[in-house]
C-alpha cells in the first residue's frame, strides 16, 4: 500500500477543490439546509466537469478512476457539502457501480452513461416499516406476469428518491425458507404509475433527506432485474460493500471540516484573557479528534485498496463502517462543545453537523449492528 497520491491524484484533487470552492461554499450549504433544497447547482457543476463519470468505463463516457480515486473525490466533496458527497455516492454505487458488475449489456447501454453525465440521479429502497436492521426480513413482493413484475409494498427511508430517476429495490419474488433467498433486485424507474413517495421529516440531512415509498400495482419490465432471480441478496449486499467506501470518505470529509471551523474559532475565540485553544482542555479535544480523523483516513485508504485488489470481506465493511461513523458523530460533538452557545445556535452551521452526523451511527446499518458483524466473523 502506497499512502502517496500520485501526481494525477493531486492534479484531480486540485482540480475539484478549485471547483468546489466556486460552486458549493459554506453558505451555499447552509442556504441549501436552510432552504431544503438540494444542492442541484453544485451537483450539475460536477456532472459538466465530468466527475460523475469518475468510475465508468471510458466506452460508457467515464474515466475508469479507481476506488481509491473514489474515496480521495468524495472526501473532499463531504468537506465541502456532506449531502452533495451523498448524492454523488448514490450515482456512483447505484447508477454505475450497480450496474457494471450486475447488470445485462443493455442495462448498462442504458444506464450507466446517464449516470456518469450526472443526466440519471439514483436511489436505494431496502429498508421497510417492519424491517430495518433485519433488512433480509423485507416484504415488499414483486409478482411476474408476463413480461412484468407487478410490485406491492412500502419501502421507508429511502433517502433522494423524490430526486431520483431509478430506484434499485429489493423485494420479495419467492418463499424459499431462509429469508435471504427468494429476495431479487429491480432497477425501476421512478416515473411509473403506481409510486408514491412522501417526504420524512428528520433531524438533520436537509437538503435532500429521505422519503418513505408505497407501491401500488406497480408494472415494471422483467428487463429491470438486476442479477439473479430470487438471488438478489447477493447484489446487496456487493452494492453495500461499494457503498461503505464512499460513505465513510464522504463523512471524513464533513468531520474534517467541522473540526477545521471549530479548531479556526479556538484559535480567535478569547476568553480569561487568551484563546481558548490555549487551554489544555480543549487542547486535548483536538488532539483526540485528529487521532480520529487520521485513523479514519488510513482505514479508508486500506478499504479502498482491499476494493482494488478484491479483498474486502464482511468484517471490513463492518468495521470501517462502524469506526468513521461513530467518529463523525463523536468529532461533531466536540466541536460543538467547543463553540459553547455559538454552536447550539442555528446561526451558525456547527449545529448542522451535530444534526447530520447523527444518522451516519444509525444509517446504512447501526453501530450496534456492525460490532455484531465483527463478533461473528471472530468466531464469537
Amino acid at each position: 500500500m502506497n499512502f502517496g497520491n500520485t501526481s494525477d491524484q493531486e492534479l484531480m484533487l486540485q482540480s475539484v477543490r478549485s471547483l468546489l470552492d466556486d460552486v458549493c461554499s459554506m453558505n451555499y450549504a447552509t442556504k441549501c439546509d436552510n432552504d431544503r433544497t438540494p444542492p442541484r447547482e453544485a451537483f450539475n457543476a460536477m456532472a459538466q466537469n465530468g466527475w460523475l463519470g469518475l468510475i465508468a468505463p471510458e466506452s460508457f463516457g467515464g474515466s475508469g478512476g479507481s476506488p481509491t480515486d473514489l474515496a480521495l473525490v468524495l472526501e473532499e466533496t463531504g468537506h465541502h457539502f456532506e449531502e452533495l458527497g451523498l448524492w454523488l455516492f448514490r450515482s456512483f454505487t447505484y447508477g454505475c457501480y450497480a450496474i457494471l458488475q450486475h447488470g445485462t449489456e443493455e442495462q448498462k447501454q442504458r444506464i450507466v452513461p446517464g449516470a456518469a453525465n450526472g443526466k440519471l440521479s439514483f436511489a436505494f429502497a431496502l429498508s421497510e416499516p417492519d424491517s430495518g436492521s433485519d433488512a433480509a426480513s423485507l416484504r415488499t413482493r414483486a409478482v411476474i406476469d408476463g413480461d412484468y413484475f407487478i410490485v406491492n409494498g412500502r419501502k421507508q427511508w429511502t433517502s433522494g428518491m423524490d430526486i431520483a430517476d431509478y430506484v434499485l429495490v429489493a423485494l420479495r419474488t419467492n418463499d424459499l425458507g431462509k429469508k435471504q433467498l427468494g429476495i431479487s433486485t429491480l432497477m425501476i424507474d421512478t416515473k411509473l404509475p403506481g409510486i408514491e413517495v412522501r417526504k420524512i421529516a428528520t433531524l438533520g440531512q436537509h437538503a435532500i433527506g429521505t422519503t418513505e415509498v408505497t407501491f401500488t400495482d406497480v408494472r415494471v419490465p422483467r428487463t429491470a432485474l438486476l442479477g439473479q432471480l430470487d438471488h438478489g441478496w447477493a447484489v446487496c449486499e456487493d452494492t453495500l460493500r461499494y457503498e461503505r467506501l464512499c460513505l465513510s470518505a464522504v463523512r471524513i470529509g464533513a468531520a474534517r471540516q467541522a473540526f477545521e471551523y471549530a479548531l479556526d474559532y479556538a484559535k480567535t475565540r478569547q476568553q480569561f484573557g487568551k484563546p481558548i485553544g490555549s487551554f489544555q482542555v480543549t487542547q486535548h479535544k483536538f488532539a483526540d479528534m485528529k487521532v480520529m480523523l487520521d485513523t479514519s483516513f488510513t482505514m479508508v485508504r486500506r478499504y479502498a485498496w482491499l476494493m482494488e485488489n478484491g479483498k474486502a470481506e464482511r468484517a471490513d465493511t463492518a468495521v470501517i463502517k462502524y469506526y468513521i461513523a461513530e467518529s463523525y458523530k463523536t468529532i461533531s460533538d466536540m466541536c460543538l462543545q467547543i463553540l459553547g452557545g455559538y454552536g447550539y445556535s442555528m446561526e451558525y452551521p456547527m449545529q448542522r453537523f451535530f444534526r447530520d452526523s447523527r444518522l451516519a451511527t444509525i444509517g446504512g446499518g447501526t453501530s450496534e449492528i456492525q460490532k455484531n458483524i465483527i463478533a461473528s466473523t471472530l468466531g464469537l
